[in-house]
């Protein structure tokens, strides 16, 4: 059923779906503003990212299935008002462990919101109204992410970094009043939630990111990280162990991973937007701590990236059609492959247009080729009943590679000086070999995978 106010609701979607994708983004440039205010170590710093990441990966799925069990506006309302309250206390914290329990909560705030602000879109929209719809809050997330980079950059260097969280509030709070005001509720009373599930993975997580946290910055595996490691390998083999037991109940159910295809997906989306997120947040902190940049002229710098993402990937969504995912989804990775090792000539001092422009824009390229191809593939590689929950794990996984490029990142951020140059050279060329590596998973497992069209998740 077409929705009585379809504007506003794409509007309270957009609005919505906006603080989690610019908040994903604005923080990376704040870093060494914040560290410097709150005498943060690099360990520190990291969390200051993966507070946010942790709950947002673990919980994804299960705030789509929480909105799909009690009311996907209700989710969508509790979310958003969550994630305002937490933006108010990262704004107002005044030590760094306040500060990390705030993140923690903007991210359990996101993981219920994003999943129902498109939900709520499939349920509004019908036949070619909702692929409008979705195309319209799509652009609408990319403009969103390009956007958070400079104007975190500005507002760091005009007021100070607890201003990226005070822009949070009247986004927020309008976001709220225009969907509790014209926003349908829709519900499909969904099978019981997968709590159990859903703790496992969130421990796993959180042990091996602390683990990993520990073993980079320290750059030592000592007895702590070995038992974060350790701790976190446990739970996971727990967790698959929930999962399997719960068969179709479960929020990672086996039966997807039937599909060579859907597995081989997996792998790419966890190695290639590991790598991308391991970049975005290094390249702003070593421009602004090796390179002299100001927090602006770093978030400039990545305005590139998803601009050139945004308009190139407009082309590769008819193109998937005719050609099948499999060549672009080989590709795409190599070039980005090319754009990781071209940024191996940023140094210290060295001009913006010939050592950061040409890997950054070689990487939008080389994203554009993946963006498109990635949904549609996920789709095509499992069967309808399992659309929704496979588009899902497939965003979930790719925070998860975020989460755990920026839990190895301390390795640089530890780094001063030349050694934080070299450092960051050594992390792109392992950024590098995870693309490349994506780039052959696709042509050994999509072979045969043909696009149909995309269907949103649920």
């Amino acid at each position: 059923m077409q929705a009585r106010h379809p504007k506003l609701t794409l509007t309270a979607c957009i609005l919505a779906s906006s603080l989690a994708f610019i908040d994903g983004s604005v923080t990376n440039v704040a870093l060494p503003a914040i560290g410097q205010d709150l005498h943060a170590t690099p360990a520190e710093l990291q969390w200051t990212i993966n507070a946010y990441l942790l709950p947002l990966s673990a919980l994804l799925l299960m705030g789509g299935a929480a909105g799909d069990h009690y009311g996907r506006r209700k989710l969508l309302i509790g979310g958003i008002g969550l994630f305002v309250v937490a933006s108010l206390a990262c704004a107002v914290a005044s030590d760094l462990n306040l500060l990390l329990a705030a993140r923690a909560v903007q991210g359990i705030g996101a993981a219920i919101l994003l999943p129902n602000s498109l939900a709520t879109l499939s349920n509004a929209f019908t036949g070619e109204e909702r692929g409008r719809a979705i195309g319209t809050w799509a652009a609408a997330s990319a403009i969103a992410g390009a956007v958070g980079p400079p104007l975190g950059g500005w507002l760091v260097d005009a007021i100070g970094w607890r201003a990226i969280f005070f822009v949070n509030l009247p986004l927020g709070l309008a976001a709220i009043f225009v969907a509790w005001r014209y926003v349908r509720e829709s519900a499909d009373g969904a099978l019981p939630l997968d709590w159990p599930g859903a703790i496992a993975a969130t421990l796993a997580l959180g042990a091996l990111t602390w683990g990993l946290t520990l073993w980079s910055s320290h750059r030592a595996f000592d007895a702590a990280s070995a038992t974060g490691l350790g701790a976190g390998l446990a739970l996971i083999a727990l967790f698959l162990a929930i999962e399997h037991h719960r068969g179709d109940r479960a929020m990672m159910p086996f039966a997807m991973f039937g599909s060579r295809a859907f597995a081989g997906l997996t792998l790419l989306t966890f190695a290639l937007y590991g790598a991308l997120g391991g970049l975005l947040l290094l390249l702003p902190y070593v421009l602004i701590e090796g390179g002299g940049y100001s927090a602006l002229q770093a978030g400039l710098a990545l305005l590139p990236m998803p601009l050139g993402m945004g308009l190139a990937s407009r082309v590769m969504g008819p193109l998937t059609v005719r050609v099948g995912p499999r060549l672009p989804l080989s590709i795409g990775p190599l070039i980005v492959a090319a754009g990781f090792a071209a940024l191996v000539l940023v140094a210290e001092g060295a001009p913006y247009w010939s050592t950061v422009f040409p890997g950054i824009l070689l990487i939008a390229l080389g994203m554009s080729c993946v963006a498109a191809p990635l949904t549609t593939a996920v789709l095509a590689s499992v069967d309808d009943t399992h659309s929704g929950t496979a588009s899902g794990f497939n965003s979930a996984i790719a925070r998860t590679g975020g989460l755990i490029a920026t839990a190895i990142a301390g390795a640089v951020i530890a780094a001063a000086g030349a050694g934080l140059i070299a450092a960051f050279h050594a992390a792109v060329l392992v950024g590098c070999g995870f693309a490349v590596a994506s780039g052959l998973i696709a042509w050994a497992t999509l072979g045969g995978l043909s696009a149909k069209p995309a269907q949103p998740p649920r």
